[in-house]
This record gives structure tokens, C-alpha cells and sequence, in this order.
């Protein structure tokens, strides 16, 4: 478990563009890791996607050698490949497609989530036992493509074991909703996922927030990450933090459960913290 540092920003744009710098030069600095391979988890929101803008331009772009750089994602919407609300459809517009587009990033290593196939019409139409058995399914698939990239040589382990055995993401980069859900998971007790310890990935249904089909990573696998870095900002999600800072693994604050291994960094701006009482940024 790492200390929460805080990182606080009168600008949420100088955030957004620091949290981009951050990303990039992390690259760099695991250069020459073991491997050479650096796994990194993004998330949809306005802030997210203006990081991944930000590093569009960003000087450090070029003397990256992404072919050893694989993105991944904490949560994604299951709606079509195509819709707009899709978090890989916003990462491909604002940064990702750039980079393979170039030559710099090889398709590959854009591992998205499963999208709907429906049509609106049939999505519509659609009952519960259907949505629920197709985001599980997508769950599924995912957990498969994370086992099978991120697992040991010569094993094929269940899920449940996957959750502490394969390699963790090296830099989860989340945003928290005015709830205190990350990722799509939200809190307890009206939904459950929070609290799945057992799996890698998992199917959501109901979501409070539109869309209401998700699919999203555990939150002990996201814990598990190298690095988690938290993008907030506004006074609208100041309860939300409050609550997040007052106790750890708390469902009704999803957000709390968030950690990563060696670092764990909540970027910020001052008014997202104007109910909480602890002060220990840097």
C-alpha cells in the first residue's frame, strides 16, 4: 500500500499537461527494464483524454520506441466500436491513432475492450439476461488477453490466481467520478463489483452513468499496478474525495481502493479538496 501524495493545480489544463510530461518521461525512464515492455492502463474522462492530447504534442513523442509500449484499459463502455463514447475511439482520435498512423506504434499493442455488435434497434430490444451474459462474456475475453500477454511463460492460470500472479500494469492512469467510482466501478451496496476479489475483469450492468453496459478491471488488479495516478478536478467532487481520504477500501467510495504498488499520486486542483483535511502535497 503507498502513500497518497497530493499534487495540487490552480489550472486543471497545467494538470492535464503535467500528468502528459509525467507519462511520457515514465516511458523513458523504464527504457532499459528487464524486459524493455511498459504496460500502461488509461481511462476515458475529459481530463484523461486531454492528457493524451497533450502528449500528441509533446516533444518527448519522438524519442520513444513504442513498439515496446502496450496501452490497455482500467473500464470502457460497451457500446459500438464506432460510438463516441467509446474511451478507445476518444484515446485513437486524441493520441493513439497518431502514433500508429506514423509508424510509431504498432496496432497490436492497443489492447481494447470488446464493443458491442448490436444494432441501436436489437441493444434496445435487448433484456437483461442478454446484456448481462454479453459484458460477461467481453469480461472474459479481456481477462484472457491479459493473462495471455501479461501472464507466466508456460502457464495458464485462473482468474482468481491471475489477479496476483501476472504482471501488473506498470502506470494506471485513472479519473474518479463525482460518486468516487473509478474505473466502472461504483458504490456499494447498489452495485457489487467493487467487491469482486476473484477476477480479473468484470461485466456491468445498470451503471449509474450512461452508458449503462460496461466492462471494467477489479479493483485488487488495479491496486496491484506499479504506479496509479488520480486525475480530479472540481468542486463537484469534493465530497467524493473527502470520502475517498477519510478511510481506505471503503464500497461506498469506490475510489479508496485505488493504490499502486510503489506510487500512487492524486493529481488534483484546490477546490476538489475543499472538504478534505489532509495535506500532504508535494
Amino acid at each position: 500500500m503507498s502513500e497518497r501524495v497530493l499534487k495540487v493545480y490552480d489550472d486543471a489544463a497545467v494538470m492535464a499537461k503535467e500528468v502528459a510530461h509525467r507519462t511520457l518521461q515514465a516511458v523513458i525512464d523504464a527504457e532499459h527494464s528487464t524486459d524493455g515492455r511498459y504496460d500502461i492502463g488509461l481511462t476515458g474522462g475529459s481530463d484523461s483524454i486531454q492528457a493524451l492530447k497533450d502528449m500528441a504534442s509533446d516533444s518527448l513523442v519522438r524519442v520513444i520506441d513504442w513498439s515496446r509500449v502496450h496501452f490497455w484499459w482500467g473500464d470502457e463502455r460497451f457500446v459500438s466500436a464506432v460510438d463516441p463514447d467509446r474511451n478507445a475511439l476518444q484515446a485513437r482520435r486524441a493520441f493513439l491513432g497518431g502514433l500508429v498512423e506514423q509508424g510509431l506504434l504498432p496496432e497490436s499493442n492497443i489492447h481494447e475492450m470488446a464493443a458491442d455488435r448490436r444494432s441501436v434497434e436489437q441493444a434496445s430490444r435487448a433484456e437483461d439476461e442478454e446484456n448481462d451474459q454479453l459484458v460477461s462474456q467481453a469480461a472474459v475475453q479481456y481477462a484472457r488477453e491479459l493473462i495471455h500477454q501479461l501472464g507466466p511463460a508456460g502457464a495458464t492460470p485462473s482468474q482468481a490466481e491471475a489477479v496476483t500472479c501476472i504482471k501488473p500494469l506498470d502506470l494506471l492512469v485513472l479519473g474518479m467520478g463525482p460518486d468516487g467510482h473509478f474505473g466502472s466501478l461504483f458504490p456499494a451496496p447498489a452495485h457489487h463489483e467493487i467487491e469482486v476479489t476473484d477476477r480479473l475483469v468484470v461485466g456491468v450492468t445498470h451503471s449509474p452513468k450512461m452508458p449503462p453496459l460496461r466492462v471494467s478491471l477489479s479493483a485488487p488488479f488495479m491496486a496491484r499496478s506499479t504506479r496509479t495516478w488520480m486525475m480530479t478536478k472540481g468542486a463537484g467532487k469534493a465530497h467524493a474525495t473527502a470520502g475517498v481520504f477519510s478511510r481506505r477500501d471503503n464500497p461506498e467510495f469506490p475510489s479508496s481502493f485505488a493504490d499502486g504498488a510503489e506510487e500512487f499520486i492524486w493529481f488534483t486542483t484546490p477546490d476538489t479538496l475543499a472538504e478534505t483535511s489532509v495535506d500532504n502535497r508535494r
